[in-house]
């Protein structure tokens, strides 16, 4: 995994024991390795153009030398034998990772990957792979072994919306891309969201069709994904709280988005009643036909061979009944106690499901089938063989607006069990000695929308004889402008603490204007930040800019930007690429949401607690990059996603009086300013 720094410093020499890695045997650099994935991933639909990579791609023969697999060529002998029984997808057909037998094969090709021993031996099975299976399954295998092996531990993965275009640009502008590759004549092309202002959802279509928070959400699933078992080599901690976590923020800046926009939150879904808003995604796969659409108000059907709806609410009240209980009821009928701060962590994974679930077979898997139902509602019986609805995909999912609907009727489930834990006490929240004197921003909370280009080079066919021309694509994208909190905290214990600083916001009213009550606010917060530092005795000044924030990362380079890196340094200069070695927080413009011209209010809050209570590493206040998500090993911080506003507060009282708490009123503006970059 990439979230590396800090933590895997520590984790990284226990991280690994099943698999037996020595350093790089070839002594391969970072440089050529980014060169490498550069050329794997361009063009995918046609020949590698990498002479070297292409010349092993043909000649490499994967079973030849077993000695450079840590499993003796187990992984790989099973690939061959399904290549030479022509049992593989083919290629140029659609990918679905919710697909079993899609999954299954990508996960095969993973598998040989993640055994490799060495670089040599992991780029030659990728490029002799990458000529015979299909391009989806190859581009998600390798995504996911760049992203878990040790061997990749410092190559930045090209973004996706310029790997596979298709999945994140609208029809319309892939047919100009195709007409300016027919005309060699070099094209920019101007990006709309999907709908018209006939639908009201469309105000807040830049939130879910932005491809910073599509890449953001597919991401995620790659670092955290469902199908991961530890046999791979190391435990996903706190994975299923995580899933838990990344969603409801998701959901509940979908919500800020919509307050700014004067719509209402949104509604949950519920299995017997309408999916009020279709939804048209003006997206067509590369190779299989458009993305289906749905018409509004749709009832829920069956969907053949996947699930009956009566099976999700019987599902659905299987895991009510168990937070109601307090108790999970594992495989082999024991109890596992869920009333803790850990319990999210069981719940999430019971949810998702993913492979840690301890009762896949009575819990069923909710998400996942939810994803897969409700993304077939367009041809639920397979009457019209379309192909995988938006859903269905990732990359796609948030960008159709039940994706919202769906996560906040799970968001809803969750509640429901961290609304059963004791709230905490006035004791449990109070670090002795410190308090937080004051708290202010400077510079404005003000947002914008810009111009966002990204190449569809990769969204055309081509043929080596005909030169590339470029062919761009520019889309608005929110962006909120610099600014940063001013927090004065005294410490009165006589010598230096650490200390976990949190940052958090919500708004103030509801959709009519009236005011949330603190319990009602704190469910609605957006994590902004969270860093640790020490507080020397007496007065503390601490600045930390919007720009430093640990949930947000920065936008993905460009393949171009990439492969200009990679040339200088493979010529012996700096890369420059660190920064992006993650790729897994939010996009760092998405830290505000959008506001409007009245300011939206929000109560700006941060809680300052016990550092060495709360750290579960060591070192955190030295280096706080990629400590957000963790790493091979530990999540970094003992408390709970959300500490300490996840727990259901009956009196206000509580952290009006905590001296370590502060909150101040805040306005988010947003001027209607847009600036177009030529």
């Amino acid at each position: 995994m990439k979230v590396l720094l800090v933590l895997g410093l520590v984790a990284a020499a226990a991280a690994w024991p099943s698999f037996g890695y020595q350093a790089d045997e070839g002594g391969v650099s970072d440089a050529q390795k980014q060169h490498d994935v550069n050329f794997l991933l361009h063009k995918i639909y046609g020949n590698i153009r990498d002479a070297n990579l292409k010349s092993i791609a043909d000649s490499f023969d994967p079973e030849a030398d077993l000695s450079h697999y840590s499993d003796d060529g187990e992984a790989v002998h099973k690939l061959m034998k399904d290549l030479k029984d022509h049992r593989l997808l083919e290629q140029k057909h659609w990918f679905s990772l919710f697909n079993p037998k899609h999954r299954h094969e990508a996960l095969m090709l993973f598998d040989v990957l993640l055994h490799c021993k060495d670089w040599n031996t992991f780029v030659s099975n990728a490029a002799y792979f990458r000529q015979i299976v299909n391009e989806g399954e190859f581009v998600y295998a390798l995504y996911v072994a760049v992203i878990h092996s040790p061997l990749a531990e410092h190559v930045v993965l090209p973004p996706l919306y310029e790997v596979t275009p298709h999945l994140f640009t609208n029809s319309e502008v892939i047919e100009a891309a195709y007409r300016a590759k027919q005309t060699q004549t070099p094209g920019k092309f101007k990006s709309t969201f999907t709908g018209t202002k006939k639908n009201p959802e469309q105000r807040v279509a830049y939130f879910g069709e932005d491809i910073g928070m599509n890449t953001h959400h597919v991401t995620w699933h790659m670092e955290f994904p469902f199908w991961w078992q530890d046999q791979y080599g190391h435990h996903l901690d706190r994975k299923g709280e995580s899933f838990f976590w990344v969603h409801h923020q998701l959901t509940v800046r979908f919500d800020a988005e919509r307050l700014s926009n004067y719509l209402n939150p949104v509604d949950e879904l519920h299995w017997d009643k309408p999916i009020v808003q279709g939804f048209a995604p003006h997206t067509t796969y590369k190779y299989g036909g458009q993305f289906p659409s749905r018409p509004d108000n749709v009832d829920f059907e069956d969907v053949d061979g996947v699930a009956r709806i009566r099976d999700m609410l019987i599902v659905e009240t299987r895991i009510r009944d168990a937070i109601a209980h307090g108790y999970i009821v594992d495989r082999s009928g024991e109890r596992i106690d869920i009333m803790n701060e850990r319990g999210i962590n069981v719940l999430g994974d019971i949810i998702e499901s993913s492979l840690y679930s301890p009762n896949i077979q009575y819990y069923g898997a909710l998400h996942n089938t939810a994803h897969i139902v409700l993304g077939r509602q367009a041809d639920p019986h397979g009457k019209y063989d379309l192909p995988p609805g938006v859903l269905e995909h990732f990359e796609t999912a948030t960008r159709d607006p039940s994706f919202f609907r769906l996560h906040k009727y799970m968001d809803n489930i969750f509640k429901e069990h961290k609304d059963s834990l004791p709230p905490y006490t006035q004791e449990e929240l109070t670090f002795v000695g410190v308090s937080v004197e004051n708290l202010s921003v400077s510079g404005e909370l003000e947002t914008y929308f810009e111009d966002f280009e990204y190449s569809l080079l990769n969204a055309v066919d081509d043929t080596e004889q005909v030169e590339d021309v470029d062919i761009s694509t520019y889309v608005p994208r929110l962006n909120h402008k610099e600014f940063s909190y001013n927090i004065d905290i005294n410490n009165n214990n006589g010598g230096e603490v650490l200390a976990t600083v949190r940052i958090f916001a919500w708004p103030q009213h509801d959709n009519n204007g009236i005011e949330y009550s603190f319990d009602e606010g704190r469910w609605h917060a957006i994590e902004l930040d969270k860093f640790w530092t020490k507080l020397t005795p007496g007065t503390n000044h601490i600045v930390r800019k919007s720009s430093e924030s640990s949930v947000t990362v920065p936008d993905v380079p460009s393949f171009q930007t990439l492969f200009d890196k990679t040339k200088e340094a493979l010529g012996g200069g700096d890369s420059g690429l660190e920064n992006y070695v993650s790729a897994t927080g939010i996009p760092n413009r998405f830290l505000l949401p959008k506001g409007n011209e009245q300011g939206l209010d929000f109560d700006l809050v941060v809680a300052v607690t016990d550092g060495r209570a709360d750290a579960a590493v060591d070192g955190l206040h030295e280096n706080t990059e990629f400590n957000h998500y963790g790493s091979h090993g530990k999540y970094p911080d003992n408390r709970p996603h959300g500490y300490p506003l996840d727990r259901k507060v009956p009196d206000e009282r509580v952290f009006e009086d905590l001296p370590n708490f502060g909150h101040i009123h805040v306005k988010v503006f947003n001027h209607g300013e847009h600036i177009h970059h030529n």
